[in-house]
């Protein structure tokens, strides 16, 4: 009997590739984000740490404090509000 891996970037081939060119600057590692501000979660795959779970993926939520080099961002996932500890780098202001 066989067993299929589940793991947690399971079907992401699409959803966690970069074009070629494309690179992570310094000044993206390095954002800062004020408590309050909209930002859409958009997982950067050359980065692992800190990286949110792929149903978050372009949803936009609120900066609610800063943990560590991670900001604690407040969204809502069906009827549920839930928190996410993420890196800047998956981060994008809107």
């Amino acid at each position: 009997m066989t067993h299929k891996a589940r793991g947690v970037r399971s079907k992401t081939r699409k959803l966690l590739s970069r074009r070629v060119r494309e690179k992570t600057s310094v000044n993206k590692r390095l954002k800062e984000f004020k408590m309050g501000t909209k930002v859409m979660i958009k997982q950067d795959p050359s980065e692992q740490r800190g990286m949110p779970f792929k149903r978050f993926y372009g949803k936009v939520g609120t900066v609610v404090n800063k943990r560590g080099r991670s900001y604690i961002v407040k969204l809502k996932d069906g009827g549920k509000e839930k928190e996410l500890i993420v890196r800047p780098v998956h981060l994008k202001g809107v």
